[in-house]
């Protein structure tokens, strides 16, 4: 939904090959039914990978949350996913909606979403394309991969630098003082879910009123 897509990075053929080639591959050993089709943008149609700390929400936490970013983004709002893409999954599935999204994201297997994929890593924190201009997502969604005041800290800075001004927040209930430090964000009602259990509580943060409360 971009009006110029002049300056965006094509893939080339030969990426396009390679990730329809690792798809496939992914299909077959995952048995999956080709009659089924397959859905690039269902949650775990790209598995986690923890040794990049990626743990997928559970499919209503995800669908929760994307559902809220709708919401909050209004229409023809634009949503920025920093590090939390089954929230972006759940995005690309609500069919008719009206809003534009963006994933930033340091694993390079989500380069098959094309265009909406910016590669992030959080320790470059403004490190980003000249064409994400600052303050023009209505909202970020963020789940800083680690629990660390550190990895908030520096993925705050990108947080702001994308925002309008509304941010939401997933990480451990062990972050609030950070959370509230670095993004001024306060803790929600609503408890995200994993699809695999998490050691640590895990909460959303929010600094606008949101339905998760």
């Amino acid at each position: 939904k971009m009006d110029d897509d002049d300056d965006i990075p094509q893939l080339s053929s030969h990426t396009l090959a390679a990730l329809q080639e690792f798809y496939l591959e992914q299909q077959q050993r995952e048995g999956m039914k080709t009659s089924q089709g397959f859905n690039q943008y269902s949650i775990g149609s790209i598995e986690e990978d923890w040794q990049l700390s990626q743990f997928w929400y559970s499919d209503e936490t995800a669908l929760c949350l994307a559902k809220e970013a709708v919401l909050a983004a209004g229409k023809g709002g634009r949503i920025a996913c920093v590090s939390a893409p089954s929230v972006y999954q759940k995005l690309k599935e609500q069919d008719g909606e009206d809003f534009s999204v963006c994933i930033l994201e340091y694993d390079r297997r989500f380069f098959v979403y094309g265009e909406e994929f910016i590669f992030y890593d959080y320790n470059h924190p403004l490190d980003l394309p000249e064409n994400l201009l600052p303050h023009s997502f209505d909202i970020v969604i963020a789940d800083p991969p680690y629990l660390s005041e550190e990895c908030l800290q520096k993925t705050a800075e990108t947080i702001k630098y994308l925002t309008k001004g509304k941010i939401l927040l997933c990480t451990g209930a062990v972050m609030e003082e950070q959370a509230a430090k670095h993004l001024g964000v306060k803790m929600c009602k609503f408890i995200p879910k994993h699809s695999r259990n998490l050691a640590n509580e895990f909460r959303c943060y929010v600094n606008y009123a949101s339905s998760l409360d």
